[in-house]
């Protein structure tokens, strides 16, 4: 009827570039259904527990549409198919090589060429290793385990297969319990290929950044069976954690050997866990954060939410411990009150040990270094040879009260440091101040060293009151619920320079309100599209805002 040119197709090999030709072959097949009917009801029934829930539906998917298993491959490597075929044609299968054909005594024997496909035997791993099927002490002891954490991308693949050989061969499920992570892709969220040339060199990062950075940047970067993007910032900002432990660390150790005697700490690190009445409100806070931050972190743990437990172990250890609590501590260290020293030195110690032992599953090896540090600074023989072996953290009570009053100081202490920060005052310059409260004076009167020391105000020229009749003038206020503080402007900033810079900007902003009445009164207001003439209004109502802002300043500025 017709010719047309036609492009064929030819499928060549990923790798060498052969032309790949279709070719009818004899293989190996596994009847598989009655493998995998008892591992869904291992499954369905709990025996084994998939974390996160929603890979049982993949998971029954897979397995109740489950086809005949094709186990032979035709590579130069792998198990070899344990079939023999004797001169006379008879094929028989063999546990140990034979010598002869049990049918007719033919001793020339003929192994099958194919090799076992690699899930097949990678499915024989969780009791092939240990001996099985002799009854060895390793099978005892560790079939079966109780944790399998792998990929979702191969939960048939492998978590099955194991599933159904194990109970089919030992009549006991290989886990309780499967926990699947997400795949690890680039920043950008693309799976990394040789093609694409995104991929990371995992040895790279352990060179760069060290191996507890990476991992805990592996754990902590994703929620369990969600992929995580893997960028060099995040591993970066993990290496600085790790670094701010070590520092951390160190301050608390070059403590230990200062003063008239070590320090003393108690027969077991468990002696100062729980508030007790003689702590100041530092070591009250710090105890309490610590034993909420246990709790958290072990129900996480529990839960196989470990991204989450350690982004809370790293926010405890940073932002409250590191930030907060050693600034304070340099309080009673550098002063003359031993029993002060003694007391802030051995919560100091307690909680570094108590959060190295919750860090230590997710950097163990700058852990382990730094926990055998303390061990031999403090000298505890109650503490064990090595941190790998120490006792899971137990939490102690909470204090609510301790916790809300030392939440109050710091949205305080913040407050006036952004306020200095604003107005460029010198770090090391002393302001005076006021603080004013019906409820909580007392509770800056008791902490008044610790509040100036971290906001440099002069402990002597801070004026701490229930109530005042009038707000002074000259003050810049800055109101936190019932607290209000007062900042004298005259120490922060050139008032007469402030003064003019308001003033100019009031002018400008009140020439823009002028001109924006007159726009809005004038037919532009009748014949503009609407949408048009609520914009300029929406500018006149903000010029109206900064114009009442700008007046509340000068006035405070007397």
């Amino acid at each position: 009827i017709k010719t047309e040119p036609y492009m064929t197709n030819i499928p060549r090999a990923q790798r060498g570039g052969e032309i790949i030709e279709p070719m009818m072959s004899t293989q190996w097949y596994v009847k598989i259904k009655p493998l995998a009917e008892p591992a869904i009801e291992a499954v369905r029934s709990g025996a084994i527990k998939i974390v996160p829930e929603r890979f049982e539906k993949v998971y029954y998917n897979w397995m109740e549409n489950i086809k005949d298993w094709c186990i032979s491959r035709q590579l130069w490597w792998g198990h070899r198919i344990p079939v023999w075929t004797c001169g006379n044609g008879h094929e028989f299968a063999a546990r140990i090589d034979p010598t002869a054909c049990p049918q007719c005594g033919d001793k020339n024997l003929q192994q099958d060429p194919d090799v076992l496909d690699t899930w097949f035997s990678s499915g024989l791993w969780p009791f092939s290793t240990l001996g099985w099927p002799d009854e060895t002490p390793d099978l005892k002891t560790f079939y079966p385990t109780s944790v399998l954490e792998t990929g979702y991308d191969i939960l048939f693949f492998w978590v099955a297969r194991m599933i159904m050989f194990g109970l089919e061969m030992t009549g006991q499920p290989p886990f309780h319990t499967v926990y699947l992570h997400g795949l690890v892709r680039d920043e950008h969220g693309r799976k990394m290929s040789k093609s694409l040339g995104n991929a990371i060199d995992p040895v790279q990062l352990l060179d760069e950044f060290g191996t507890d950075a990476f991992r805990f940047t592996l754990i902590t970067a994703g929620t369990p069976g969600n992929d995580l993007n893997l960028g060099m910032s995040r591993v970066e900002s993990n290496r600085n954690f790790a670094n701010k432990i070590w520092n951390a660390a160190r301050f608390v150790i070059s403590k230990l050997g200062v003063g008239s005697g070590k320090l003393e700490i108690g027969k077991a690190p468990s002696d100062l866990q729980r508030p007790t009445s003689n702590l100041h409100l530092p070591e009250k806070w710090i105890l309490s954060r610590l034993n909420n931050t246990i709790a958290s972190v072990t129900r996480l743990m529990d839960e196989y939410q470990y991204g989450e437990a350690g982004r809370q172990a790293y926010d405890f250890f940073w932002s409250e411990y590191a930030d907060w609590y050693i600034e304070l501590s340099k309080i009673a260290l550098n002063s003359n009150d031993q029993p002060a020293r003694s007391r802030t030195l051995a919560v100091l110690v307690q909680v570094l040990d108590q959060t190295l032992r919750l860090l230590h599953p997710f950097i163990p090896f700058v852990t382990e270094e730094i926990w055998q540090n303390l061990k031999k600074a403090t000298r505890n023989k109650a503490w064990p040879e090595a941190l790998i072996i120490a006792e899971w953290p137990q939490p102690g009570p909470i204090d609510l009260p301790a916790e809300a009053d030392m939440n109050l100081l710091m949205d305080a202490i913040r407050s006036i440091r952004n306020a200095r920060a604003e107005r460029n005052v010198e770090a090391g310059k002393k302001l005076a101040a006021m603080i004013v409260s019906a409820d909580k004076h007392t509770l800056f009167e008791t902490q008044r060293a610790e509040f100036c020391f971290l906001t440099r105000l002069d402990p002597d020229a801070l004026y701490i009151a229930p109530r005042l009749e009038s707000s002074p003038s000259g003050a810049l206020p800055i109101v936190l619920g019932q607290v209000t503080l007062y900042l004298p402007l005259s120490q922060m900033i050139d008032v007469a320079a402030e003064r003019e810079r308001l003033n100019r900007e009031q002018a400008e902003v009140q020439s823009q309100i002028d001109r924006l009445n007159k726009l809005l009164s004038s037919d532009f207001a009748n014949k503009a599209p609407a949408p048009v003439v609520q914009k300029e209004r929406d500018k006149l109502a903000d010029y109206q805002a900064r114009a009442t802002k700008l007046k509340e300043q000068i006035e405070r500025l007397g």
